[in-house]
């Protein structure tokens, strides 16, 4: 259980640090604070799950094997219950912000080539091919560098939990996260597998 309660935690600082920034009153930007945020939970909570805080980081892992149905299900109902905590709790102190959001091809592609990027960081991460000291960093930079190529096309969300807590959730955002996912640690393997 405390790994299931570990990715709800984790959902919920980063979706409620997004949520606070995306009202323009910290200091930081959102990109750079959702990357900070991740960061943190990673070094905080990866020892005890893995710190996925993302469904389509979970589904993707699930897909190389690196996590099982029953325990990626679980992880991905409590990703869901943590963000709507912290939609919840960031609607209580502020006004939710005003987003744009689209269910179309643009954004799709915006999402996917986002979580490809991201994903693909995750999976050296996941597969040990970093060392565990520098795991907040590979993967926090790594959702920076997604977040900001997707952020042309779409919202720059990549995490369908976040989505649907700061009130952008689509199909789009989605599924486009999840494939993304999908094939950037599919071709992370490629790539690093020895022959």
């Amino acid at each position: 259980m405390k790994k299931y309660l570990a990715e709800m935690v984790g959902t919920f600082v980063l979706t409620f640090a997004v949520a606070l920034s995306l009202t323009g009153k910290l200091a930081l930007p959102t990109p750079l604070m959702a990357a900070l945020a991740l960061g943190l939970v990673v070094y905080a909570v990866g020892h005890i799950s893995g710190a996925h805080i993302n469904p389509a980081i979970t589904v993707g892992l699930w897909s190389l094997k690196k996590i099982g149905t029953k325990d990626a299900i679980f992880y991905i109902i409590f990703q869901f219950i943590g963000a709507i905590i912290a939609l919840l709790l960031s609607a209580s102190f502020t006004t939710p912000p005003s987003l744009t959001v689209l269910n179309n091809w643009p954004v799709f592609f915006g999402e996917l080539f986002g979580a490809f990027f991201f994903s693909f960081g995750v999976a050296s991460v996941a597969t040990e091919k970093v060392p565990a000291a520098m795991s907040g960093l590979v993967v926090g930079a790594s959702l920076f560098l997604g977040i900001s190529f997707a952020s042309f096309l779409s919202n720059g969300v990549l995490n369908p939990a976040v989505a649907l807590g700061i009130n952008s959730f689509s199909l789009s955002y989605l599924f486009g996260p999840i494939i993304g996912a999908i094939l950037g640690m599919q071709v992370f393997k490629m790539l690093s597998e020895k022959k």
